[in-house]
């Protein structure tokens, strides 16, 4: 799979007249609870030659392509990757924290990980965690048996929206473990258990529903829910002017 990803990201390049900045995993593969048969979610940052950028009307600024078995691979342009770095979009947050990194040009990803702090705003990373956890919680989560999939995407959500709570100025990282430090020690046993289970079942399996780790789910979603208008934001400068400069000087890099 890492040699068709390659193959890929290469064809991508010649057929639409990119450069690939960054490519990495942003799935379970990256968060670490991977089935065997996880797909491979690959998100990828591009720039265009120069000349693209000196026009009144900007081009399309995203690309997706159909999901296979085994591939899921999309991209946003440089600009808009900037501008939502900027606005302080959780899943780029999430990309760029990504341990599994399929292409990279120079120092990019070290280049852009300082930025995170100067751009977070606590408030926003709660509102997307709080999107996630809604579906697990109002939807994934109601039956007697439950995909264990559904089950790790909502514990993952609501432990990174816990971690905003507790460290609103701090960035929540991307992978589970990291995440499990603000877990309650009380679960410890439970999410290591089906923890071990997921990584040896396939992606439509089902468990019974676990009493009291549903039960800490649903507190955590009340618990959003009454925090989120109040929680305060935490920029205290525009990071606009740095960005700008960082944009240049990826554009201006050899092509």
């Amino acid at each position: 799979m890492h040699a068709r990803i390659q193959n890929a990201l290469s064809q991508l390049e010649a057929r639409h007249n990119i450069r690939i900045l960054y490519a990495c995993e942003s799935g379970s593969r990256a968060w670490g609870f991977p089935s065997p048969d996880s797909d491979y979610d690959v998100r990828f940052i591009y720039a265009h030659p120069t000349d693209w950028y000196l026009t009144l009307d900007e081009g399309a600024d995203t690309l997706n392509f159909p999901v296979d078995d085994e591939l899921d691979l999309a991209g946003w342009e440089l600009r808009k990757a900037l501008k939502l770095l900027r606005g302080s979009n959780a899943a780029l947050f999430e990309w760029l924290q990504s341990p599994v990194v399929y292409a990279e040009t120079a120092s990019f990803q070290a280049e852009l990980i300082p930025h995170l702090t100067s751009c977070w705003n606590a408030r926003a990373g709660l509102n997307h965690y709080t999107g996630l956890m809604r579906r697990g919680v109002e939807d994934d989560l109601v039956a007697a048996d439950v995909r264990l999939k559904r089950l790790f995407y909502a514990l993952r959500s609501s432990l990174a929206a816990r971690w905003i709570q507790l460290q609103p100025t701090e960035v929540p990282p991307m992978e589970f473990q990291l995440l499990c430090q603000v877990l309650p020690p009380e679960l410890d046993d439970t999410v290591n258990e089906l923890l071990s289970r997921k990584a040896t079942a396939d992606e439509k399996t089902t468990v019974p529903r676990p009493a009291l780790l549903v039960d800490f789910l649903r507190a955590e979603y009340e618990a959003v829910l009454a925090a989120r208008a109040t929680l305060p934001i935490t920029r205290v400068a525009d990071p606009t002017p740095a960005l700008d400069a960082l944009f240049r000087t990826l554009l201006v890099a050899p092509f």
